[in-house]
């Protein structure tokens, strides 16, 4: 068994690295996406007793590692663009996010005798998760020390379920296309031209870098923030980035333990959203990739962390909680969403932006044709990114308050 921490982040590295190429080139792990495929790599070489289940690069990797990941990906958010989104797909968005947090609670009442002390934990990061994307799952479960074997089989659970919405809001629109017939011809809703999806598919998103263009001629490249940097990272970008995450670390930190027990992950991502929104920031080249990847990393570390007939024994009422999550945000989205005059397709694209986070809902945007509903769709998604760090502590508090831990 290899235990010298520097051999520990080589082979997780490699992990990450086979996990990225895998997605990039083959079809059926596209499907899965990198982190879970990274996720079960690290279970991989645990199992078969080639890393230990603890390591202090693991420790590193849970901590300082994922923060300034974090910090990375919301230097990329630029809260404006919101207002692009218009009020019909923020308001989608909004009523996803609470959908999410009703169904983590309610998983967590009825789960909480299967699930162990642990539970309030996983109310609180499939609540960050299903608001916002994966990435607020590993930030929220950081900031809760949540266990290996918890951790891995939550988020194993959570890309199944978020693959199976995939699907299902790939379809809701299409059963149900009669209930907005309307949308047959274009209109004009809150400044954004709305045009029949079934004209036709103009884009597919295959997971590469290509660019989707909206109508206004603009350009939607997010896979270019996690995954290739838009120009060449020079010596500058990435010292001001250090500084930044540095900086934004120890100020959280500090506040963390000064204004206890306010956590320190609340005032990281507050501190992070403001720096965003300085032009000289979001100019930056490489922070979504260099983010990115540290998060995927980690991820890979909780794999490893994990023991396979641990997951075994704790999967089925996992299973049951990203479900039961997902199903009653469903309802709420869908179900009050049309009760509120809101149409179908901006429903499906919202809710992917709060399930899968803003790639899901570029991926279903572009698959389905739906363009002029893609650039809003990641405008929220990215607001998710911070959105789901804030809903999912509140959710953890007020569940730990109920049940105890």
């Amino acid at each position: 068994m290899i235990t010298n921490p520097t051999a520990v982040f080589a082979l997780l590295a490699a992990a990450v690295a086979l996990a990225v190429i895998l997605e990039e080139r083959t079809k059926t792990f596209r499907a899965l996406g990198s982190a879970l495929v990274g996720i079960l790599l690290g279970m991989l070489l645990s199992n078969t007793g080639i890393l230990p289940g603890e390591s202090p690069a693991y420790d590193f990797l849970g901590g300082p590692a994922v923060s300034a990941g974090i910090v990375l990906i919301l230097l990329t958010v630029d809260i404006r663009s919101v207002a692009q989104a218009g009020p019909r797909m923020l308001a989608a968005f909004t009523l996803g996010g609470i959908g999410s947090a009703i169904g983590a609670s309610t998983a967590a009442f009825f789960l909480a005798d299967s699930i162990g002390d642990e539970t309030w934990k996983l109310a609180g990061q499939y609540t960050a998760t299903y608001t916002g994307g994966g990435v607020n799952f590993a930030a929220v479960g950081a900031a809760l020390d949540t266990s290996g074997e918890l951790f891995a089989a939550g988020i194993a659970a959570d890309v199944t379920m978020t693959a199976i919405w995939m699907a299902t809001c790939l379809t809701v629109p299409v059963l149900f296309a009669s209930l907005d017939r309307k949308e047959a011809r274009v209109v004009a809703k809150d400044g954004i031209a709305v045009t029949d999806g079934s004209a036709g598919v103009s884009e597919t998103y295959r997971g590469g870098p290509e660019r989707v263009e909206s109508q206004g001629g603009g350009t939607a490249s997010l896979h270019q923030m996690l995954y290739s940097s838009v120009g060449s990272i020079g010596l500058f970008d990435l010292a001001m980035m250090a500084m930044i995450v540095l900086g934004t670390l120890w100020v959280s930190d500090w506040l963390g333990v000064a204004l206890a027990p306010m956590p320190s992950v609340f005032f990281l991502t507050t501190i992070a959203l403001v720096l965003a929104q300085l032009p000289q920031v979001r100019a930056l080249k490489g922070a979504g990739v260099i983010g990115n990847y540290l998060v995927l990393i980690f991820l890979a570390s909780n794999g490893a962390m994990s023991v396979l007939a641990n997951i075994v024994v704790i999967g089925p009422p996992i299973v049951y909680f990203a479900l039961g999550t997902v199903l009653i945000h469903g309802i709420v989205i869908f179900g009050v969403g049309r009760l509120v005059g809101l149409d179908l397709k901006t429903l499906a694209v919202a809710s992917q932006a709060n399930v899968g986070g803003p790639a899901s809902a570029m991926a279903l945007a572009a698959a389905r044709g739906y363009t002029d509903r893609l650039l809003p769709g990641v405008a929220v998604g990215l607001v998710g990114y911070a959105a789901g760090n804030y809903l999912g502590l509140f959710v953890a508090a007020m569940m730990r308050g109920v049940l105890g831990g």
